[in-house]
C-alpha cells in the first residue's frame, strides 16, 4: 500500500480493505467489490484533493514518492548525459545537471534531487544545494546558451543549505550571481516548480522566460515552519503560517509570479507518475512551442519586464532605469 499522508485516512481504510480482499481467492463477485472499493477510493482521494489546505499542499509537495527531476529526466528526454562538478571545488549531488533530447530538440537540464530513501538522502544532502551546487548549474547554463540549447529547469528545494562550509564557499554570492546572469542567458528558459521551491535555494536557478508549477507543489520565500518561528517564535503555528505565505500555484498566479499551473492527476503527482508526466510533457511542449518565434533580444526583453512587474501591486510602479523625457 502506498504512503499515505494523515489527511487520507478515508482512502487508507478503503485500500486496506482492497489489499485483504486481494489475499483472498478470485471470485467474480470478490472482483466486482474490490473494483467497487477502487472507484470509492479515487472518488474519496479526489474530493480530498479537491479542498486541500495550503499546510496540506505543503505536505503533499514534500511527499517522499514525489516524482522528481531524474524521475521527469527518464520519462520525458533520452539521450540523457549528467554533467557534474563546477570546475572549481566540487560535484553538488543535490543538483544534477546535463544534457539531453526533447522530442529530437538538444535541450540542457538543471535540477534539484533530493533523494528517497535514506542512503540517497543523505547523499543528495536532502536537497539542500552548495554554492558548488549553483556554480554547477551556472556552467550548463553557459553551455546551453554556447550551442543555443533551451534550459529546462525543476525546483524541489527546502531551501539553500545554511550551513558554515556552505557560507565559507559564498552561498549568498553564487545565488546572486546565478540571478544575474540567468537574466542575460539568451536561449529559452522552463522553469518547473514540481515540489518545494523554497526561498533563495529555489530562486538561484529558478529565473525563466516561463515559470510553471505543479498543481500541488509551493513556492515560497521561507518554509512554514521558518516563517512561524521567526514571527511566533513557535514552529508549530505552521499551519497558520502556510495560510498567511500565500505559497500555493494558485496563490502564485494570481500574483502574477508565475506564469501557469501544470494540472496533477487524482491524488497528485506522487499516486501517478505516467500521467503527471504526460501532463508536464503538455505544458512543457506548449512553452517551448511559444518562444522558439522570439528573437533573443525579445526574449530577454521580455523576461526583464516580466520580472520588473514583480511587487507592482498595491504601489505606483515608477522604472527609475528609465531614461528621463527630453
Amino acid at each position: 500500500m502506498p504512503e499515505l499522508l494523515e489527511f487520507e485516512e478515508p482512502v487508507g481504510v478503503l485500500l486496506k480493505e482492497i489489499e485483504a480482499l486481494s489475499m483472498l481467492p478470485k471470485t467474480p463477485e470478490r472482483e466486482r467489490s474490490i473494483e467497487s472499493l477502487r472507484r470509492r477510493a479515487d472518488e474519496i482521494r479526489g474530493e480530498i484533493y479537491a479542498t486541500l489546505t495550503p499546510w496540506q499542499r505543503v505536505l503533499v509537495a514534500r511527499h517522499p514518492n514525489r516524482p522528481n527531476t531524474l524521475d521527469y529526466v527518464e520519462r520525458l528526454f533520452t539521450n540523457f548525459d549528467e554533467l557534474h562538478g563546477d570546475r572549481r571545488f566540487a560535484d553538488d549531488h543535490a543538483i544534477v545537471t546535463g544534457i539531453a533530447e526533447y522530442k529530437g530538440q538538444a535541450v540542457a537540464i538543471v535540477g534539484h534531487q533530493k533523494g528517497r530513501d535514506t542512503k540517497q538522502k543523505i547523499f543528495r544532502n536532502f536537497g539542500y544545494a552548495r554554492p558548488e551546487g549553483y556554480r554547477k548549474a551556472l556552467r550548463v547554463l553557459q553551455f546551453a546558451q554556447k550551442f543555443s540549447r533551451p534550459v529546462v529547469v525543476f525546483i524541489d528545494t527546502p531551501a539553500a543549505y545554511p550551513g558554515m562550509e556552505s557560507e565559507e564557499r559564498g552561498v549568498a554570492e553564487a545565488i546572486a550571481v546565478n540571478l544575474r546572469e540567468m537574466m542575460m542567458i539568451e536561449v529559452p528558459i522552463v522553469v518547473i516548480v514540481c515540489g518545494e521551491g523554497g526561498s533563495g535555494g529555489a530562486l538561484g536557478i529558478a529565473i525563466g522566460d516561463r515559470v510553471l508549477m505543479q498543481e500541488f507543489s509551493v513556492y515560497s520565500v521561507i518554509p512554514p515552519e521558518g516563517c512561524a518561528a521567526i514571527l511566533w517564535r513557535d514552529a508549530n503555528r505552521k499551519v497558520e503560517a502556510a495560510d498567511a505565505l500565500k505559497i500555493t500555484a494558485t496563490d502564485m498566479l494570481a500574483l502574477g509570479l508565475i506564469d501557469g499551473i501544470i494540472p496533477e492527476p487524482s491524488g497528485g503527482a506522487h499516486n501517478d507518475y505516467d500521467a503527471a508526466t504526460a501532463l508536464v510533457d503538455q505544458a512543457l511542449s506548449q512553452a517551448l512551442a511559444d518562444m522558439a518565434p522570439l528573437t533573443g533580444e525579445e526574449r530577454l526583453e521580455a523576461r526583464y519586464m516580466k520580472f520588473r512587474r514583480m511587487g507592482e501591486e498595491g504601489t505606483a510602479f515608477t522604472d527609475t532605469a528609465a531614461a528621463p523625457e527630453a
